[in-house]
């Protein structure tokens, strides 16, 4: 199960780095748990529970953020038979406000039969809610 759970993490975070919003969806369950916190007129935050969502998470998300200003660092990977976590920093730039924001993050995944069954991200929503007050 660690090799599988190994695989798929990796390919995910490959694909996270390309912006694959579709090759990421297809890494999901049809049925998932998916949590991101944050303000609720933020438009990709909250629970999802399905694999057609994903891809239009990614497409709210990255579409919010100034092209090409983005990074993201994983600083630990952490695997024990399903359960993954994924440590790291993200940085943005807000489009509809300009500012910059960095936030430290950890995933939450867990990997069934192949597929990811649950995406947990907990990040500074703070910080994020901020960065898009005008």
């Amino acid at each position: 199960m660690t090799d599988t759970t190994e695989a798929v993490t990796t390919e995910f975070l490959r694909r996270l780095s390309v912006q694959d919003a579709h090759g990421l969806a297809e890494l999901f369950a049809d049925e998932i748990d998916w949590n991101v916190p944050g303000e609720a007129d933020l438009p990709w935050t909250g629970r999802r529970s399905r694999q057609d969502q994903v891809a239009e998470y990614f497409g709210l998300l990255w579409q919010a953020f100034v092209a090409g200003e983005s990074t993201a660092a994983v600083d630990k990977v952490v695997i024990d038979g399903a359960e993954v976590v994924v440590l790291g920093t993200f940085a943005h730039t807000a489009v509809s406000t300009g500012k910059r924001f960095e936030t430290p993050v950890a995933m939450h995944l867990t990997v069934t039969e192949g597929k990811i069954v649950r995406l947990h991200l907990y990040e500074d929503t703070l910080a994020v809610s901020k960065a898009f007050e005008a």
